[in-house]
């Protein structure tokens, strides 16, 4: 084939071509008229010419080049020329054969619907590291060529080598992959494995990693039994991400696990953490939401350290953002926090979440928690049914680009035989001594009508003895004796308005006092006690129930 009348008209060789002739020397100015032009040429110290381009031979050229180079013409693609480099890949190819059969490795790696684009588009087509049936990996480029006198076109196929980088970005990926593997676990080992059960709530849990990237984020959520029916519930998020946002997450989570057992108030847990945050790094800050449900109260008592708003529905649909008490962030020091409280009572639900839930790059943030508050609304049945479906409203999916954690807690009706189960009494214990005998005896009527067991009715009423003579000897007014049952437990508490909290102590033989918190310590499953937020204290036990019992 005549090559070199494809090549007159390859991108830059008309610009070549006009270049060349301009500098071109006249027949006419071969000499001066005297001196033969190559002995002119011979007495000058210019060295000797360089050829242009276009007097190369583009075949010996093209066969030389160690990329593959593959020329086809017209609509079918016909060969019309392929270089050495191209036979080696993928062996020889019969000129003039549509490109169809003839080249079935651009079949198979999707490039003929390229060259109809390129050959419709008069513009050149480029696609990034191809892997070949050989295993080996190339860029490919499509460039059209015109042919003089030829209505009819060709396509320039340019096949690069890149069987080496793609070979180290499939390492770097898979190593990410791996270290992706390992962020996450590492993350989801920090959560709690296992949600505890509060008698008087259910609650549903989720987290989510955010995007395909290593780098996970420092979002945690923890529900903790406080005993007497209190529960704490937290969420949180570490700002940044990797292993060491993960990492002090993991720290943070723990410390307040740790001081959750003091049974101290929202803002003194938060007000804890936030120096212990400025000691794990002082340049990591982060947000949490940490509340306690007494079922007592029916209410939900938080403080929050820059964290979003707890939303509340309650048992007709409407939603209630508990955006006030906030302080900074945790970390950043020099603030006394607050607590804050909002009603949870039968039927309510409320959601406690992270920033990827409700933040978009598009979107205000305000937005994203008004759209929440929205789902919310319409959301009905178990937490967990509630939790997929503010998930899915969200539109987080496995290649979000931020983490989720979502905490989703219920506080159920009870109608008919179910609210059976879970029962209140309380009695204001008025005057002196005389108010013993009166609590050991509304005591022992409490417990016979809940038809408990004998020998667990004689062990609530020596409880509820003790801890009031334990608040008549050392508490002040105003005292009150309560007792709760759940499907699981007895609950006796004995608040008074002395904020001394009691200790267990070894009581020598001749010590008239000290036993009582003892004897209670002995008898019941749990027991503790805290400081009331109007001043005094609250001390407690309970006792687990038999199954059956009621």
């Amino acid at each position: 084939m005549n090559f070199t009348r494809w090549s007159a008209r390859l991108p830059g060789t008309q610009r070549r071509a006009a270049a060349r002739t301009e500098h071109t020397v006249s027949p006419d100015r071969l000499g001066d008229g005297s001196v033969p032009v190559a002995r002119a040429e011979r007495l000058t110290d210019d060295p000797p010419g360089v050829p242009a381009v276009d007097e190369l031979p583009a075949r010996e050229v093209l066969d030389r080049i160690p990329a593959l180079v593959a020329l086809v013409h017209g609509p079918e693609h016909r060969i019309a020329y392929v270089n050495d480099a191209y036979v080696a890949a993928f062996g020889a190819r019969p000129v003039g054969e549509p490109a169809r059969e003839a080249l079935p490795e651009l079949d198979e790696l999707g490039l003929l619907p390229l060259l109809d684009q390129v050959l419709r588009s008069s513009k050149p087509r480029t696609v990034k590291s191809r892997k070949a049936p050989s295993g080996r990996s190339y860029t490919f480029t499509c460039t059209p060529v015109d042919v003089p006198g030829d209505r009819a076109r060709g396509v320039l196929v340019f096949a690069a080598d890149v069987t080496d980088h793609a070979e180290a970005a499939e390492r770097l990926r898979a190593s990410e992959r791996e270290q992706r593997r390992t962020a996450v676990t590492l993350q989801r080992s920090l959560l709690p494995q296992e949600l505890e059960e509060p008698d008087d709530l259910r609650i549903a849990a989720t987290y989510q990693p955010g995007g395909t990237e290593a780098a996970v984020g420092g979002d945690w959520y923890d529900v903790i039994t406080l005993g007497g029916g209190r529960t704490a519930l937290v969420i949180g998020d570490v700002m940044g991400r990797g292993v060491r946002a993960a990492a002090v997450m993991g720290q943070l989570r723990t410390a307040v696990r740790a001081y959750a057992r003091l049974d101290l108030p929202p803002h003194e847990v938060l007000q804890l953490l936030d120096g212990l945050a400025q000691e794990i790094d002082p340049n990591q800050i982060a947000t949490c939401v940490y509340a306690i449900h007494d079922p007592n109260e029916g209410r939900l008592v938080y403080a929050s350290a820059g964290h979003l708003p707890i939303l509340v529905r309650d048992e007709s649909g409407v939603v209630l953002r508990a955006d006030e008490p906030t302080g900074p962030p945790l970390g950043t020091g020099g603030w006394i926090h607050a607590s804050g409280s909002v009603p949870l009572g039968p039927g309510a639900t409320a959601v406690l979440y992270t920033d990827g839930l409700v933040e978009r790059r598009d979107a205000d943030l305000d937005e994203g928690i008004a759209a929440l508050e929205s789902a919310l609304a319409g959301a009905t049945g178990t937490p967990q049914v509630i939790c997929d479906r503010l998930l899915r409203s969200a539109g987080v999916t496995a290649g979000h680009d931020d983490d989720v954690a979502l905490l989703v807690l219920q506080h159920p009706a009870r109608p008919g035989p179910d609210g059976d189960l879970f029962r209140n009494a309380a009695l204001d214990l008025l005057g002196g001594v005389e108010a013993a005998p009166r609590a050991r005896a509304f005591a022992s009527g409490v417990l016979t009508s809940w038809r408990f067991p004998t020998d667990l009715h004689d062990l609530g009423v020596l409880a509820a003895s003790e801890l009031v003579a334990n608040s008549l000897q050392h508490g002040v007014p105003p005292m009150r004796l309560r007792l709760r049952r759940t499907d699981r437990r007895l609950i006796i508490e004995v608040t008074d308005g002395d904020d001394h909290l009691p200790r267990r102590r070894r009581a020598e033989p001749a010590d008239e006092a000290g036993r009582g918190i003892a004897i209670v310590a002995t008898i019941a499953s749990n027991w503790g006690s805290r400081r009331t937020p109007g001043g005094g204290k609250a001390v407690w036990c309970e006792f687990a129930l038999p199954r059956g019992a009621g």
